[in-house]
């Protein structure tokens, strides 16, 4: 396990402009919730790999690399689901370069401080795709009895419903 690091000073470094460093450290990402679905990452604590370059004027270009799991329901089945994803974010911060240069995880004041455990679980959440599954291929569940579709094989099938519109037509008899 990695030094613990939710928060880093990128000051304490004493880098000149031009020089780089490559960090090892460990963050809490915390949890998210997705369409009303809590999930935790797993690990809890992930090892990250963080790379530091100084720019000029006092700026910094930040990359972040890490793998990470999502546990919780499966969207569509509702069995277990932990996928996993490799995050591989960037960020510049150049103090006075506007918007798109400044970062917000990096603090403009001294200290210079990057909020390394925000940083990391807004990557993550990026990373993340519209529907945690199980697996790819996942087929849910019935929507008439909501088996799981994944288990009950390719044979399942329900009779299907009489159309309304007919119904009357059933009353009929021949009797004769």
């Amino acid at each position: 396990m990695q030094q613990r690091a939710d928060t880093f000073d990128l000051s304490s470094l004493h880098m000149a402009t031009g020089e780089g460093r490559r960090l090892n450290l460990a963050v809490a990402l915390g949890e998210f919730e997705l369409a009303g679905e809590h999930y935790q990452t797993q690990p809890a604590v992930v090892d990250v790999r963080l790379d530091v370059s100084r720019t000029t004027a006092n700026g910094y270009a930040l990359r972040l690399r890490f793998e990470a799991a999502l546990a919780g329901a499966c969207m569509r089945c509702l069995t277990h689901a932990a996928p996993t994803f490799a995050i591989d974010a960037r960020e510049v911060s150049q103090p006075g370069g506007g918007d798109e240069l400044e970062s917000p995880y990096v603090s403009e004041s001294l200290p210079v401080v990057l909020d390394l455990g925000a940083w990391a679980h807004d990557a993550l959440a990026l990373a993340l795709p519209a529907q945690v599954l199980c697996r790819p291929e996942c087929l849910g569940l019935c929507a008439l009895c909501g088996a799981d579709l994944n288990q009950a094989g390719p044979d399942h099938s329900h009779e299907p419903a009489p159309d309304p519109r007919w119904a009357k037509l059933s009353e009929l008899r021949f009797d004769g």
